[in-house]
């Protein structure tokens, strides 16, 4: 089959333009999931959308492809160009072409109506034509009500269908849109939006820490959401690390955006589980809707008393651990206790002398405290937990540090 800039499916170009921008060091024969030809193909619809930044690098194995994005310097996400190359057929154009021009007068018709219409007015004067059958044009007149394009008034046991009219006037609303598409989830409907105007102007924001990849997840996140609203269970193809991929039943509650990270995870419970379970969106490769959840209501209200002690997206086993923190800072450094009480989250602070602090706190899992727990270092007097392995991946860290550094360990005492 020839190269085409269309796509089907967005699974596949998901999968690649990530390894081309996370990774970058996997050679052709390394990435070619099916066959040499599709990974080809694949690579030339990336290069087509995102060619300036593109980059080739010759390795011992091979050469490697990699995406080179400095989002301070772009003004637009440029992935979101994968959502706009979906695939059609010719009917379906032709289809959406006709449909426009026969309804421009602002005139109601039935599906007869409109059949009839086509075929006089339009089909009549092409040398071959190809008519539209009625289940092909109902299909079509449904996808274009469900898409905000038609209206349906109903007459009857039938519905007549006219153009929406939108009187919507954006151009006060540009700056907005143009911020919500770059910093906020969903962010591709803002880029569609934008393309309504009929000259980019230069983006007037500028960011520090933007998380451009996650722009691929839209369609996850989505679907995930519209499972959350419709309180429906899913059925979720995930990758394992060795990108084979698994199924998982659950019913979604939340979705979480790490602001560290960028990373996106939903939230959902399993009926066979106690508790919640933690999934990442880049991770996920399908949603399919299995019905309506009979637990939902059970399950949401439940993990809104858990997610108050929930320090990141994890709930270990299920059951609560203590933690406490006992730090020196010295009375000139009250950056540290504000530092403290900004990022403290479900923990508590309590002043013990002038200068000592003690930081409590009791969540499900105290290991994922471990990474913040080490920006402390040097002001650290004492550490409990209840679990002993995070006390031991704690010292654990620290003599790692100290052998890298070849620093006595009394020195750091």
């Amino acid at each position: 089959m020839a190269y085409s800039e269309l796509i089907k499916s967005f699974k596949a170009i998901r999968m690649y333009m990530r390894q081309f921008f996370v990774y970058g060091f996997k050679s052709r024969e390394e990435l070619a999931d099916k066959s040499l030809r599709s990974y080809d193909n694949e690579k030339r619809r990336v290069e087509s959308w995102l060619g300036d930044y593109m980059r080739f690098r010759q390795q011992r194995g091979g050469k490697s492809v990699f995406l080179s994005l400095d989002s301070r310097a772009l003004c637009y996400n440029p992935f979101y160009h994968a959502y706009k190359a979906a695939s059609f057929t010719k009917n379906d154009i032709s289809l959406y072409f006709l449909l426009m021009d026969l309804l421009q007068d602002k005139r109601s018709y039935t599906l007869p109506q409109l059949l009839t219409r086509l075929d006089s007015d339009y089909l009549a004067f092409f040398l071959d034509p190809q008519p539209f059958n009625e289940a092909t044009l109902r299909g079509k007149l449904k996808e274009y009500t469900e898409l905000g394009i038609l209206k349906s008034i109903k007459e009857g046991k039938s519905y007549r269908y006219q153009l929406f009219e939108d009187h919507l006037d954006l151009s006060s609303w540009k700056t907005a849109i143009a911020y919500f598409s770059e910093a906020a989830p969903l962010g591709v409907v803002g880029s569609y939006l934008l393309e309504r105007y009929k000259k980019k102007e230069k983006q007037v924001f500028s960011f520090k820490h933007r998380y451009l990849l996650f722009a691929l997840d839209e369609i996850i996140l989505y679907e995930l959401l519209t499972a959350i609203r419709d309180q429906v269970t899913v059925q979720l193809s995930i990758l394992r690390a060795d990108n084979r991929p698994y199924k998982n039943v659950v019913v979604p509650l939340m979705i979480y955006t790490s602001t560290q990270s960028g990373r996106q995870y939903l939230a959902g419970r399993n009926e066979h589980a106690l508790h919640a379970s933690f999934f990442r969106l880049d991770n996920i490769v399908e949603v399919k809707r299995l019905g309506k959840s009979r637990h939902y209501q059970k399950y949401s209200e439940e993990f809104a008393q858990q997610r108050t002690r929930i320090w990141g997206v994890s709930m270990g086993q299920g059951s609560l651990e203590k933690l406490s923190m006992e730090l020196k800072v010295k009375p000139y450094e009250s950056y540290i206790v504000e530092r403290l009480e900004r990022e403290k989250r479900c923990g508590t602070l309590e002043q013990l002398t002038k200068s000592n602090w003690l930081f409590t706190c009791e969540v499900y899992d105290t290991m994922e405290l471990v990474p913040w727990l080490r920006t402390f270092i040097g002001r650290i007097v004492s550490l409990k937990c209840d679990n002993p392995q995070v006390l031991e991946r704690f010292y654990a860290d620290l003599k790692a540090m100290q052998e890298m550094y070849e620093v006595e360990a009394d020195a750091v005492q």
